[in-house]
This record gives structure tokens, C-alpha cells and sequence, in this order.
């Protein structure tokens, strides 16, 4: 079991950046697979980038691809993701989730997750 917890988010104006991070605590998060998820309100959470075990691999949903980059450090047991040219389309609770298997996978199939850590974008 590993236990998550996100930091990083805040206020930002459009064109800014802000740097998402969290923290995993348990055992073996080297062999998890990581994923950032993110939910705006009224709408469903969604998956926006994924990272394999090694971070050799990484995935991103076509609207964060180019701004955002994920990241991971195993000795750390940290994830992080960099965003870049954020945009009031952007704004939404953002979640980091674990699994054990394939990192493209779906809401649904990942199985431990953090509290969520708010984003807000000004145009």
C-alpha cells in the first residue's frame, strides 16, 4: 500500500508555470506506476500524464501535451509534474495516483490516491 500526498498548487495568471509534487510513503514505490489526474468542476477526473515504474515512459492527454512534463524519483519517492503555459482551461483539483501495472490505464483502475491539491488560473 502507499500512501500520497500532493503540494505545489495555487494561484497563477495565464502564461505562468507552476510545479505539482507528491509525495508517496510505503513500501516499494518503485514499482508503481504514477499518474496525474486532474478534475474542473462539474466535469469528470481525467487523466493527464502517466509515468512507468522506471520513468523510461510517460504518457500525456493531447491538451497538456508540449506544457506539461512528468517526472519521478524513485530514491525520493516523489512525482512530480511541471506545468508551463498554463491557461484558465487548466484550472482544476489536482490528484496523483498509484497503481501497480501498466501506467496507461484508466480512472478506474488506479488504486491509491492523494487528496487533491487546487489550481487556479486568471486570465
Amino acid at each position: 500500500q502507499v500512501q500520497l500526498v500532493e503540494s505545489g498548487g495555487g494561484f497563477v495568471q495565464a502564461g505562468g508555470s507552476l510545479r505539482l509534487s507528491c509525495a508517496a510513503s510505503g513500501r516499494a514505490f518503485s514499482t508503481y506506476s504514477m499518474g496525474w489526474f486532474r478534475q474542473a468542476p462539474g466535469k469528470e477526473r481525467e487523466l493527464i500524464a502517466s509515468i512507468n515504474w522506471s520513468g523510461a515512459f510517460t504518457w500525456y492527454t493531447d491538451s497538456v501535451k508540449g506544457r506539461f512534463t512528468i517526472s519521478r524519483d524513485n530514491a525520493q519517492n516523489t512525482v512530480d509534474m511541471l506545468m508551463n503555459s498554463l491557461n484558465p482551461e487548466d484550472t482544476a483539483v489536482y490528484y496523483c495516483a498509484a497503481r501497480r501495472g501498466n501506467f496507461r490505464a484508466s480512472t478506474a483502475e488506479y488504486d491509491y490516491w492523494g487528496q487533491g491539491t487546487p489550481v487556479t488560473v486568471s486570465s
